[in-house]
């Protein structure tokens, strides 16, 4: 295989920011033409370019935020299904790698050409004052996670993953006083006051946490109602660590869901750490849209 078929995107400034030089060695060495990412659009910039020139694989050396990047790229060079996504984790939490199976830098580059590939689902997100159609693997989430966000420790990422943001709102947000919002799919609706909205695509929110089924072609979407944040903290670290059954929690699954401010207020939303505020988000799964290189440990239809 020529060298250029396949490329490996590097956000040098990623974690510890000490692995550039060791990614770029090793990715030549298999025969990916590699470049440094200066920034979120520099990475976007250059996925969409690999896209269109319809490279075999493109891996991606970063975080979560840096891979979200990287899919912008692909999905705005309608490239989703052309290309191979190879995950080289570098970042803090790695929720997207821990649920590819991938348990680190080096493994990533192990399996950057060796891993099984899999056709997974990408959710995409539209909102009412944007054109624009954005794609996202892990999350979309509204409410105190997403306002709270700025005050997620690197620590309690580490030990509660996405939930991480529901205890740091308990401890440093609580005058947040709720969403009137309205949640509706096909199949199942909500309309009250609520903490946050959780549509998982890669994470799920109940029953212990962890990995969602990233192939069914289905959200897994969970709405807690308003409660004292006091009791949130204590309440989302038992459900999602013991899997105990929380009261004034909805959970269920769907392909496609719409979130509207019930309100006409702005809702902040963060879409696998990128933030936005709208009034309505329309989401949907493309299901097995994106091939996607995955380590022993991925689960393809977890219970």
């Amino acid at each position: 295989m020529q060298i250029g078929s396949r490329r490996c995107l590097i956000n040098p400034h990623s974690g510890t920011a000490d692995h550039a030089d060791r990614v770029r060695r090793h990715m030549e060495a298999r025969g990916f033409a590699v470049t440094e990412t200066d920034s979120a659009d520099h990475t976007v910039e250059l996925a969409a370019r690999a896209g269109r020139e319809r490279v075999s694989t493109l891996a991606v050396c970063g975080g979560d935020g840096t891979i979200n990047d990287a899919l912008a790229g692909l999905h705005r060079a309608d490239a989703l299904g052309d290309v191979t996504l190879a995950v080289l984790p570098a970042g803090t939490a790695n929720l997207l790698a821990g649920t590819l199976g991938i348990d680190s830098l080096d493994h990533g580059i192990e399996l950057s050409d060796t891993g099984t590939v899999r056709a997974l689902d990408v959710g995409v997100a539209a909102g009412d004052d944007d054109e624009s159609t954005e794609p996202f693997l892990v999350s979309c989430i509204a409410g105190l996670p997403a306002d709270a966000s700025t005050a997620t420790s690197d620590d309690l990422k580490e030990r509660f993953g996405t939930l991480a943001f529901l205890v740091a709102g308990a401890r440093e947000t609580m005058a947040f006083d709720g969403l009137d919002v309205r949640v509706e799919s096909p199949s199942s609706s909500w309309a009250g006051t609520a903490t946050c909205v959780l549509v998982g695509n890669a994470r799920k929110f109940v029953e212990e946490g962890g990995q969602a089924d990233m192939e069914d072609g289905r959200f897994d979407v969970v709405v807690v109602e308003a409660m004292p944040a006091s009791g949130l903290a204590v309440e989302a670290a038992v459900h999602r660590l013991l899997g105990e059954e929380t009261e004034g929690v909805t959970h269920f699954r769907a392909g496609e869901l719409h979130v509207e401010s019930g309100d006409d207020e702005p809702i902040a939303f963060s879409r696998d750490g990128e933030f936005a505020s709208h009034r309505r988000l329309d989401l949907r799964t493309l299901s097995g849209a994106l091939d996607v290189r995955v380590g022993d440990g991925y689960v393809p239809h977890p219970e």
